[in-house]
């Protein structure tokens, strides 16, 4: 390390969006932060690069962002002061279906609600309250469970969100609501049949109607690097190409906030924890992994119906009972012929991707964990079901398995891309049942990743609520 500082404040291991949050919350009340990345670039899982030809830029890991506009902590700084432009497509999500027109999730929730037909009623009372009250239920949703500020429309959703999707789709006649809620629910990366896997689809869905699901203009990087620009703005050092595999690395700090999962943290600093919370470390469950694919294009997906063409985001699985099936499937360990694949077509909306006339493409279905299977050839099936001539127009395709993922991130242990199963036994307890999740048992030491509340997704919210925590165990302060 060369600083050029012998000790900090603090310092955050990792410059995924939870550390960046972190340490730019340190920053903001006056301590010295460094900041330390394994890689050459910042970023975690908002990194863009030129996977596959030369002019086609793409995301490695995340590339939709409704979290991110949604989450309290990315809504207390102008980003576009350091060049971030969020790009709105005309469609948030598309759900393309066999026997019919797509289902679709707008912006608008009337326009969304009237497209579902018979269900709009139902649509509208399964989401009004949590859209009318998302503003101060994000509070709430996006962070350690503690007292509600909005206590009713709090406990409103949370009777809801606590069902299985497999019981709340139960309210829905149509094909079409079925089908949008299960893919929404899908990004749980979970069977639909767990326990409170309801609360991810209503989170997701009343974040597009209340703030929409943005791609940020020149791919993910362009989060990470207006992060990077205000951390350095307010003081903070950042280093890159430093792994940090042990204690004995770090200059002196009164506090060390990791963003990484229970296993590594084990491995860099588990000799200075209790015995319990090694135990409960270890205990610890991933999920499900990815296999991800990004595609040069010679022209734009050729989906059968507009509305698709217009969606940042297409969810492809066909009917609820198929996903259901499908993601069941996965978790006990089988890889499905037809899985469900969630799909980003940025180019469409951003010429700043491909060069003139060319386009890319992003998608990814979820595999068992550790899975090294190629499903190359399933996911451009399902593509090509509902884009026929799709296949002719790929001009290369560059494909991660979960070894891959993991190598890439090594928070994505097994490829989980959520940092632990988020169902009901993990869902404010992880990555371990404490007064603070954020706290370790050793002094000093903290864990800031998607692997504490409230879980993946780049919003973060693990990162403030730990660097919160520092603030008032060692500085006294909040």
């Amino acid at each position: 390390m060369n600083s050029g500082k012998t000790d900090f404040d603090a310092i955050v291991v990792g410059s995924g969006p939870n550390g960046f949050a972190a340490g730019i919350t340190l920053l903001k009340e006056g301590k010295s932060v460094l900041l330390l990345e394994r890689n050459a670039t910042v970023g975690g899982g908002m990194r863009t690069a030129e996977l596959t030809l030369p002019g086609f830029k793409h995301d490695v890991c995340s590339a939709v962002h409704p979290m991110a506009v949604a989450s309290p902590f990315f809504n207390s700084v102008d980003w576009s002061a350091y060049g971030l432009d969020l790009i709105h497509p005309p469609v948030c999500a598309a759900h393309p279906l066999d026997n019919g027109s797509p289902a679709v999730l707008y912006n608008s929730f009337t326009q969304t609600a009237e497209g579902l037909g018979a269900d709009q009623a139902a649509y509208e009372r399964f989401l009004r309250v949590t859209v009318n009250n998302f503003h101060s239920l994000k509070e709430d949703l996006l962070g350690p469970l503690s007292w509600p500020t909005s206590p009713l429309p709090f406990i409103a959703f949370g009777v809801k969100a606590l069902q299985p999707a497999s019981w709340t789709v139960k309210q829905f006649q149509t094909q079409e609501a079925k089908a949008l809620f299960a893919g929404m629910a899908a990004h749980g990366i979970q069977p639909l049949s767990n326990w409170a896997g309801s609360a991810i689809a209503m989170v997701l869905m009343a974040a597009g109607h209340v703030y929409g699901w943005p791609i940020p203009g020149g791919g993910s990087q362009s989060i990470a690097d207006a992060m990077a620009a205000h951390f350095r703005l307010l003081g903070g050092v950042i280093e890159t190409n430093v792994e940090v595999k042990s204690l004995q690395q770090l200059p002196a700090s009164k506090a060390v906030l990791f963003d990484c999962t229970p296993k590594q943290l084990l491995q860099i600093a588990g000799h200075k924890f209790s015995d319990f919370y090694k135990w409960q470390l270890n205990r610890y469950r991933y999920g499900m992994g990815v296999f991800k694919i990004d595609w040069a294009l010679d022209a734009p997906i050729p989906w059968k119906d507009e509305k698709t063409k217009l969606a940042g985001t297409v969810h492809i699985g066909n009917t609820y009972e198929e996903i259901s099936w499908n993601e069941a499937a996965t978790a006990r360990g089988i890889h499905p012929e037809k899985p469900f694949v969630l799909l980003a077509q940025p180019s469409l909306f951003d010429n700043s991707r491909a060069p003139e006339g060319k386009h890319t493409a992003w998608a990814y279905c979820h595999v068992p964990f550790g899975s090294e299977k190629d499903m190359t050839e399933a996911i451009e099936k399902q593509v090509e079901r509902y884009a026929p001539g799709f296949k002719d127009q790929i001009l290369s395709r560059h494909t991660m398995n979960t070894k891959a993922m993991q190598n890439y991130n090594p928070n994505y242990i097994g490829g989980d891309i959520n940092g632990g199963v988020q169902d009901i036994f993990q869902l404010f307890t992880r990555p371990a049942l404490r007064w603070s999740p954020y706290r370790t048992s050793a002094k000093g030491l903290y864990i800031c990743s998607s692997s504490t509340p409230p879980g993946g997704g780049v919003h973060g919210m693990c990162g403030y609520h730990a660097a919160k925590q520092v603030l008032r165990d060692i500085f006294k302060q909040g």
